[in-house]
């Protein structure tokens, strides 16, 4: 297990340059404590039941996990309104100290290595209510058009803990779990995995989940409204796929046209990616209050059955109007959060910079290289490097924003520098091979990357991830003879660029160190624009 220090936490919030100060609240949920690293989870059984009307819910979590190391205290994260009614282990109820978010529990019964062990927690409350789902999140309550509960969770970074009771913190992933979701008796209620049945009570229902594969805390979602149901099937790489679609049945015409989407965004993404990782579980889209969110096999959609974001096309290209944003964007995560999932939030950029560049990839399946590499090039208007995208490590903090679009903009401009497209598509669809239901690093991705393509790529992936320059080409033409060099780089930085002699292809290999070239002409020199750096002449 990874054991942090306050030195070391203190440099890498100095170097990524960070301001903000940390709480001993934000290292309880942020870092690796010792009261989590010595047992690691296998099975979660979830039951809750919702009372819309009270904005109210109820339940309680049945953990299963192995011992790695004997120990007496064990800490388990809820987060005020919410809270621990009791913990029991055989049939005995547990000490709890709790200070804030984090709640230690005092084990009775004997902890010895190997054994597999059992505890149960039973919560109540009225959890946080979302301020902006879902990007400030928590329970979302809404109504529908017809005055009905339109209610559904939404929880990245803030955290699962916000409404029910987990080890929430990335590095251990559940190996499987159930859903217990119990409704009122006229609304559906789902989650993750596959329904496996039904239970009437007298004023209520218990929709019975069940997730097959290792799922993250924050890829857990409960939705409760007056859902109708359609499905479909897909022929994928791995057989049979079972598609789920969950929608408010006024809506139901319009989710089946739009939804026509989903075989598309497989028919991509297992070519560029593998299969679909979760097959055991179903494909399922949910519609939602709120725009949408990569749940496990439960993907939210708020985007009011309309192509591009919300409408918009956020590469000014036109390209991002011929596919439905949260489709694609928030299906993509299930091989890029979902499979490959990080280990620290700081690492976010493995999630969405990938995600971000899936929607190329999309459109280069569907319309080509050429119309994919003009809506990249079209997101960097979205870039605002006003922080690097990698965050301090420890304490719950992502980076930059720029995660979506200056990662997506780094790994195509990291496609230029292989050139090989069925190597990047095999190195592509050998990082979810190799990281396969796993929670990773950074430095793991980047160990990968630069075995797979046989470059050295530290010195590219400090400049793009933990920094906010931009690399400067500096250039000056003289006659037939160009002089060039970078600058704002990083130590080491001397990534290769192509640029165009009419209709000839030819490489420049700048260093911050000047250098002089003769080519064969530079009568209608033009530089490719899939590289991301930026350029003056002098």
């Amino acid at each position: 297990m990874r054991k942090y220090n306050i030195a070391l936490l203190a440099f890498c919030i100095a170097s990524a340059g960070f301001s903000q100060e940390f709480t001993e609240q934000d290292t309880l949920r942020g870092s690796i404590t010792p009261e989590r690293a010595w047992w690691d989870l296998d099975y979660y059984d979830l039951q809750v039941a919702v009372d819309p009307d009270k904005k109210f819910i109820s339940g309680s979590n049945l953990v299963q996990y192995r011992v790695l190391e004997e120990n007496d205290r064990l800490q388990i994260d809820l987060q005020p309104p919410m809270k621990i009614i009791k913990v029991t282990q055989e049939g005995k109820e547990l000490e709890v100290e709790s200070r804030g978010n984090a709640h230690f529990i005092k084990l009775e019964a004997s902890q010895e290595e190997g054994a597999l062990k059992r505890l149960t927690v039973f919560f109540e409350g009225k959890p946080r209510a979302a301020k902006r789902a879902p990007w400030d999140g928590g329970f979302s309550w809404k109504t529908d058009k017809n005055g009905k509960p339109f209610v559904a969770t939404s929880n990245q970074g803030l955290g699962a803990s916000v409404w029910w009771p987990n080890k929430d913190h990335m590095y251990d992933e559940v190996d499987s779990m159930a859903i217990r979701i119990t409704t009122p008796k006229e609304l559906v209620g789902v989650g993750n995995g596959r329904l496996l049945k039904t239970e009437k009570q007298a004023n209520s229902i218990t929709y019975h989940w069940y997730v097959d594969n290792p799922i993250n805390n924050y890829g857990v979602n409960v939705n409760l409204a007056d859902y109708v149901h359609f499905g479909d099937s897909y022929q994928g790489e791995k057989g049979k796929l079972d598609l789920d679609y969950y929608v408010l049945p006024y809506n139901k015409e319009k989710a089946e046209e739009q939804f026509k989407q989903v075989p598309m965004m497989l028919d991509a993404f297992e070519h560029w990616f593998g299969p679909y990782p979760f097959y055991e579980d179903s494909f399922k889209l949910v519609e939602v209050p709120y725009l949408g969110m990569e749940h496990q096999s439960s993907v939210t959609y708020g985007n009011q059955y309309q192509n591009g974001y919300l409408g918009r096309d956020l590469s000014g290209t036109g390209w991002g109007l011929k596919f439905d944003f949260i489709i694609i964007h928030e299906a993509g995560h299930e091989w890029f959060a979902n499979n490959i999932t990080y280990k620290d939030i700081a690492d976010m950029w493995i999630h969405e910079s990938f995600t971000a560049y899936s929607e190329n990839l999309y459109l280069d399946y569907h319309f080509g290289k050429e119309a994919a590499a003009e809506y990249v090039v079209g997101t960097r208007a979205n870039i605002q490097n006003d922080r690097p995208i990698i965050g301090p490590y420890g304490v719950n903090a992502e980076g930059s924003g720029d995660m979506y679009y200056k990662g997506a903009n780094m790994l195509h401009t990291l496609r230029q520098l292989i050139e090989d497209d069925e190597l990047w598509r095999s190195i592509l669809r050998g990082l979810n091979e190799e990281f396969y239901h796993q929670t990773v690093t950074t430095q793991q991705v980047e160990q990968y990357l630069s075995k797979r393509t046989g470059k050295d790529l530290s010195a590219f992936f400090d400049q793009y991830l933990r920094t906010t320059d931009i690399p400067l080409l500096q250039y000056k033409i003289d006659g037939n003879s160009i002089r060039y060099r970078y600058t704002d780089i990083v130590e080491d930085f001397d990534m290769p660029v192509r640029i165009f002699i009419g209709d000839r292809e030819h490489w420049l290999f700048p260093s911050a160190e000047w250098k002089t070239e003769e080519l064969p002409s530079a009568s209608g020199l033009q530089w490719d624009p899939n590289f991301y750096i930026e350029k003056e002449e002098i």
